[in-house]
């Protein structure tokens, strides 16, 4: 069957526990009052879009696009069961996400993750993201990192038209 990523509902057990698994393993890196979790309740609100991997119909990692104002969309939530990293199926639900928040004309994409996890900051700088000051309402303390990915240019070409 293989690996497959699709939209699904936050609210599923096995969703339940690899959030449950992601939120254990950020505990680990970062004091809870510096972690920033979305509840498996929050996921489901119609302003967020969960993507579920699954290999062999399994649920093994996870990714969501929270959408803001001003055209600001947010990664949140993403993990990988340790089985099945090494993969890049981290990087394929970024893609997933960046390629939705394009098709719905977001012009931007930020994110926070810890100041310890290393493999995140290779999945994000891989798909193009660089690190940015603080985005959002999120404060600039040392247990966070910011990344930022411009997905539109706004500048007008000399007929006046977005390029």
């Amino acid at each position: 069957m293989g690996l497959v990523i699709a939209i699904e509902s936050a609210l599923q057990d096995e969703v339940r526990t690899l959030v449950a698994e992601l939120n254990a393993v950020l505990l680990e890196l970062t004091p809870p009052e510096h972690c920033h979790h979305l509840t498996v309740e929050q996921m489901a609100d119609s302003d967020t879009t969960v993507f579920i991997a699954r290999d062999g119909g399994v649920a093994i990692a996870c990714g969501a696009l929270k959408r803001h104002a001003g055209g600001i969309g947010e990664v949140k939530r993403m993990y990988t069961r340790p089985s099945h990293r090494g993969r890049r199926i981290g990087e394929q639900i970024v893609a997933r996400i960046e390629a939705l928040a394009r098709s719905e004309g977001l012009r931007r994409l930020v994110l926070e993750t810890g100041d310890r996890h290393h493999a995140a900051w290779k999945v994000y700088e891989r798909a193009g993201f660089t690190r940015c000051g603080p985005v959002l309402d999120y404060r600039d303390v040392t247990w966070s990192v910011f990344y930022d990915k411009r997905l539109a240019d706004w500048r007008l070409d000399r007929a006046g038209s977005p390029t």
